[in-house]
């Protein structure tokens, strides 16, 4: 990381005047106390998973149902991955809670106070000019002089302007500015990975709330087939050619399956709430698009960042390393207040008892100079200051570090989940083909008089019990692409226009 001083150039020796000068410059120049902020190196590993995991293999496939997902080490994911799930209605969700989601704004605004004090913290590199006035009536009492004269009221008129510019020598004031640049990078970080969350919560809960409705839909017609079935159980149990325990049975089943409906409902309803207020709205002004989960395509190319990219892709990987060089440049700060400060100071202006005379010379008066602040006595309290920021800087390195475990865990979390979700998805697929293929042989049989009716509707509500197995391992599928997508940091940096400027900043 570039460092924000630049070194000062040494003089050769020669006369008093370039002697002064090379001392000017080293108060005006010199080196910043304490460390100079480097960033941590990513971890020394080349895979996110065991060599012995089928997950994250350079070749790794994940085939389910005759859809494949292949993984592509070293490629980067667009900006806009959720357009990879081929759906209108999906995007238009995604940007209606992009135009008016408040967290994101919430991030977008501290983002712009963190650049605000970052522009005022760079004030302290010019000087400080003051202008004052003043108009006053007071008494005097030249006893408290020593004069014993008749005391007297007048008026008293004051111009001044004071110049004062406080010499950085030891860089505390230069810490403290790239402190302020530190906390520009985190809370532009902050906002990316609130644009990141916001995104994975809308493409998530609109998946949920496709497979929610999807299932909805599969388990009233498989209610349509139990009742069905229990009204032909209850006229054989009439006719006496089937016991009544059949009845009670199918009814158990029946029951189970209405009970099904509300609870699908409710999830479907709070999918729904929850998608209107991410777009900043309440739930009575805004109804989300409807999504059908089978108008999804799922995304074939598993774009996957190389470990060591990651730390670098990752926003909240990021704001912990601003953080950390934070907590670096507070160790600066608090080493360059064990030393002295200088500051030079000139103040020139006038007096005078009316106010037309303040021009005259008699009034007039000025000082300039430098001044010294030697920190000899305060009880080892900048000591301690300074023990204390070294101590914060640990915490934030250990922080920094937690956080990349962790985004290195999610990853891994992520590819192993689509493993499992296509060895699932593919044996629910076998269940619903055997489960279709019997009632096809049954209807057939049924149609030639082999089998009763009663068998046939047996078959159908098997069918449709596979059928939502089905889809719940499908939307589960299209979630765990969308929790790698995320672990990778999706695609912000391909988006954002000022990925760079927080360099820039810190380098003013």
């Amino acid at each position: 990381m570039s460092r924000i001083f630049r070194a000062t150039p040494k003089l050769p020796p020669g006369s008093v005047r370039q002697r002064l000068g090379a001392i000017a410059l080293l108060l005006l120049g010199g080196c910043a106390a304490g460390p100079d902020f480097v960033g941590p190196a990513p971890p020394a590993v080349e895979r996110y998973t065991p060599a012995n995991a089928a997950a994250g293999q350079s070749s790794a496939t994940f085939t389910a149902d005759g859809q494949s997902q292949e993984v592509e080490p070293g490629r980067r994911l667009a900006a806009d991955w959720w357009r990879l799930f081929g759906s209108a209605e999906l995007d238009s969700a995604v940007q209606q809670a992009m135009a008016g989601n408040v967290t994101l704004e919430s991030a977008r605004a501290s983002l712009r106070q963190s650049r605000e004090n970052l522009q005022a913290g760079y004030g302290v590199f010019y000087p400080t000019i003051d202008l004052g006035f003043s108009a006053v009536r007071q008494r005097t009492s030249p006893l408290r002089f020593g004069v014993n004269t008749a005391s007297g009221v007048f008026n008293l008129f004051t111009l001044s302007t004071a110049i004062s510019y406080a010499l950085d020598v030891f860089g505390g004031e230069r810490r403290t500015v790239e402190a302020l640049g530190a906390q520009v990078d985190y809370q532009r970080y902050t906002a990316r990975a609130a644009y990141l969350a916001l995104s994975g919560n809308v493409v998530n809960t609109t998946i949920a709330r496709a497979a929610y409705q999807a299932q909805i839909q599969a388990t009233e017609e498989l209610i349509a087939r139990q009742q069905e079935q229990l009204d032909i159980a209850k006229t054989q149990a009439s006719a006496g050619t089937a016991s009544y325990a059949s009845v009670l049975s199918i009814q158990s089943q029946l029951a189970a399956s209405q009970a099904t409906v509300p609870a699908l409902r409710q999830k479907s309803d709070q999918a729904e709430h929850l998608l209107a207020t991410l777009a900043g709205r309440t739930p009575a002004e805004s109804r989300p698009p409807e999504v059908d989960l089978a108008s999804l395509a799922l995304p074939r190319q598993l774009p996957l960042a190389l470990p060591s990219d990651l730390v670098r892709l990752r926003p909240d990987i990021l704001a912990a390393e601003a953080q950390l060089h934070a907590a670096s440049a507070g160790i600066g700060i608090a080493t360059a207040a064990l030393f002295p400060s200088f500051s030079l100071s000139g103040t020139y202006g006038s007096n005078s008892t009316t106010f037309g005379d303040l021009g005259n010379s008699g009034g007039k008066f000025w000082s300039v100079g430098p001044s010294v602040d030697f920190p000899l006595f305060q009880g080892g309290a900048s000591w301690h200051r300074k023990q204390a920021a070294i101590e914060a800087y640990r915490k934030s390195l250990a922080d920094y570090r937690q956080v990349v475990l962790n985004a290195f865990a999610q990853v891994a979390d992520a590819l192993t989940a689509l493993e499992h979700d296509a060895q699932s998805l593919d044996a629910q697929a076998q269940a619903l083909r055997s489960a279709e293929q019997g009632l096809s042989l049954l209807e057939a049989n049924y149609r030639a008089g082999l089998v009763g009716y009663l068998q046939v509707l047996v078959a159908d509500a098997q069918f449709h019990q596979a059928k939502i197995n089905y889809l719940q391992a499908s939307a589960q599928r299209y979630q765990d692409t969308t929790a790698l997508f995320l672990a990778l940091g999706s695609g912000w940096w391909n988006q954002e226009s000022d990925a760079g400027s927080g360099q820039q900043e810190r380098r003013r």
